[in-house]
């Protein structure tokens, strides 16, 4: 008998390979599988389920993930014992038991991420928060490009091509606003994500925004199947995980069902019934 719980945490994505765990290399899954087998003298290695695989260099701020133990309440003690081993760059902020149904990967309905430019004098402190970007960013040209990606469609433009994977994702929010500090940022709310998407597309806002093409080349990279060479992939450190939704407790298994399944045409809008492969 095992019960399910729930990870909510942060982590600072420089120094880590990624989220996902890797021989010989530091990773956040990695680090946090050690510690958590490490504290609770499990006696097999603890295994993490998350709700986004992080590239290398890419930081989060709302990661969630789900862990199996044995059936108790472990979750107080998890929560302080990890606050005392972790090292600073990744913090766990709660642990609770998880309600029926509930997968950190399969149930999630989005995941929110914000990309972060610099077109001015950057400041010092941010340097490894924001890609700087040369020329400055047209705000509303990068919007008004930003926002035609929202809905159903196949982005196979902006990703990696996996054999086997779908590329259709259906873009819930897109959009570009200058922040109070004078940084450019880029929201992205989705379904799921593909490998590399989120980097591609803001580098293809980057030259819309700062006029090295124009709003036509954009559009005509939507729905495009094939993954379009002359889009830039940007660097990763601009790039945060801020937030990932779950449905309601009732619907947490029916979601995670759906989601299991792969997409392969168009569906349906109503997430209960979409296919996708998160990531």
């Amino acid at each position: 008998m095992t019960t399910r719980y729930r990870i909510d945490l942060a982590y600072d994505g420089a120094a880590f390979h990624g989220w996902a765990r890797q021989d010989g290399l530091r990773t956040v899954q990695g680090v946090l599988e050690h510690w958590i087998t490490t504290v609770l003298r499990l006696g097999a290695p603890a295994e993490l389920t998350v709700a986004g695989r992080t590239d290398a260099g890419v930081h989060a701020r709302g990661q969630v993930a789900h862990l199996d133990l044995p059936d108790e309440d472990l979750a107080p003690e998890l929560l302080r014992r990890l606050g005392r081993v972790l090292p600073g760059d990744v913090v766990v902020h709660a642990v609770s038991v998880a309600p029926d149904g509930f997968d950190a990967r399969f149930a999630a309905i989005w995941r929110r991420y914000v990309f972060r430019l610099c077109d001015r004098s950057p400041d010092p402190l941010e340097r490894h928060l924001a890609v700087r970007v040369r020329g400055a960013l047209d705000v509303a040209a990068t919007h008004a490009a930003a926002s035609s990606l929202v809905g159903l469609h196949d982005f196979g433009a902006f990703c990696k091509q996996r054999e086997g994977a779908t590329t259709i994702r259906e873009m819930l929010e897109c959009r570009a606003e200058r922040a109070p500090s004078g940084l450019l940022e880029v929201t992205l709310r989705a379904d799921a994500f593909c490998h590399s998407m989120v980097r591609s597309v803001v580098g293809a806002l980057v030259d819309v925004g700062t006029g090295r093409r124009d709003a036509a080349w954009f559009a005509g990279l939507i729905d495009r199947p094939a993954r379009a060479g002359e889009v830039t992939v940007l660097p990763p450190h601009g790039l945060v995980l801020e937030e990932v939704g779950y449905p309601a407790d009732t619907d947490l298994a029916a979601r995670a069902r759906a989601a299991r399944a792969r997409r392969d045409e168009p569906a349906p809008t109503d997430p209960a019934q979409q296919e996708d492969r998160p990531r």
